[in-house]
């Protein structure tokens, strides 16, 4: 029997991480603060006037943030010049157990095995989501001191990290920092295993939507499938959080969908196969299209797609394609 790399989206993820990010970033809101561990390519606290563009790499279910941060290297290397002065980031969410086996400070933010992929409260120190990480970072990346450059910021994941990254772009509060400055910001998702409709519409037999029933899979329609339930970093007050108020905000940012063409078995180990998620489609590929369709459907202007040929569930394959070099680093193809 072959053992699974410890980097391969089919290992398990329910043990803890074999390594921890040095660095930390405080997060602090009304309901509490705490840290995460995060890998950064540069200085994090010093000036940096080179760097006119940061790439957010949100890691896979797995929580392996070293080899995000590796593979960003990677995807950096390959877009040559274009990505010259790019800031790499990779926050890392941890698990309880991550915290226990590495004997972190009692300030580690940390959620259950997967929690953090559709935003939901730490379950210690504090309840903060990792939404609102995320808005810690653009807030940090919107410092003129350290960052008197900066014109783009892009925030990208694949598989867990892409759906994170997903439903952060229809969620997201932490964007007026960088807006303020004339800071463009974007969103890179790639393979997902699922995505937030914004009715109860779903993909039907005949390659259109409609109304799904719910008797066939009650709660389809929560958070983080759904507008049901949003999660707590949602209820701030006079916030705007009607559906179609959240589906315009989410249509008008800058949004790139990453598909790998062959990301299309309905069995991978690593695959959400919930009825909430099988309303979408029977494998990533499938809800991709789906979504996108769903989208284009609804609006006249939709955001790009690109299917990479040859690449399956594999983050390598596809942010080192042309279209991820593209998206992450405004690189040619």
């Amino acid at each position: 029997m072959t053992l699974l790399d410890s980097n391969d989206e089919r290992a398990p993820n329910e043990r803890p991480v074999a390594v921890v990010a040095p660095m930390h970033l405080e997060v602090a809101t009304a309901r509490g603060r705490g840290t995460v561990p995060l890998y950064v390519s540069g200085a994090w606290n010093a000036p940096q006037p080179e760097v006119t563009r940061a790439v957010i790499l949100l890691h896979g279910r797995l929580r392996n943030a070293d080899a995000y941060f590796q593979l960003a290297h990677r995807a950096r290397a390959n877009a040559g010049e274009a990505a010259a002065n790019t800031l790499l980031v990779v926050p890392q969410f941890l698990a309880s157990d991550d915290v226990a086996a590495h004997r972190l400070p009692q300030s580690t933010l940390r959620w259950d095995w997967t929690s953090w992929m559709g935003g939901d409260d730490a379950l210690a120190p504090a309840p903060l989501s990792s939404f609102d990480v995320l808005d810690a970072l653009l807030a940090a990346l919107a410092d003129r001191r350290p960052f008197p450059s900066l014109r783009e910021v892009v925030v990208a994941g694949h598989s867990g990290g892409a759906q994170v990254a997903h439903r952060y772009a229809v969620l997201a509060r932490g964007e007026a920092p960088l807006a303020a400055r004339g800071v463009t910001l974007s969103y890179v998702i790639a393979n997902p295993s699922s995505y937030v409709y914004f009715d109860t519409q779903r993909p039907d037999a005949h390659g259109g939507f409609a109304p799904f029933d719910e008797s066939a899979c009650p709660g389809f329609n929560r958070w983080k499938y759904g507008l049901d339930a949003l999660p707590a970093y949602a209820r701030t007050p006079g916030a705007a959080l009607t559906p179609d108020a959240l589906e315009a905000a989410y249509v008008r940012r800058d949004v790139t969908l990453l598909l790998g063409e062959r990301d299309c078995d309905p069995e991978h180990p690593a695959l959400d196969r919930s009825c909430a998620a099988l309303a979408q489609g029977a494998h990533r590929l499938a809800r991709g299209r789906a979504y996108a369709q769903y989208l284009r459907g609804r609006h006249a202007s939709a955001h790009p797609v690109h299917e990479i040929a040859g690449a399956g569930h594999d983050a390598d394959a596809v942010f080192g394609s042309p279209a991820g070099r593209a998206a992450l680093f405004g690189a040619a193809g």
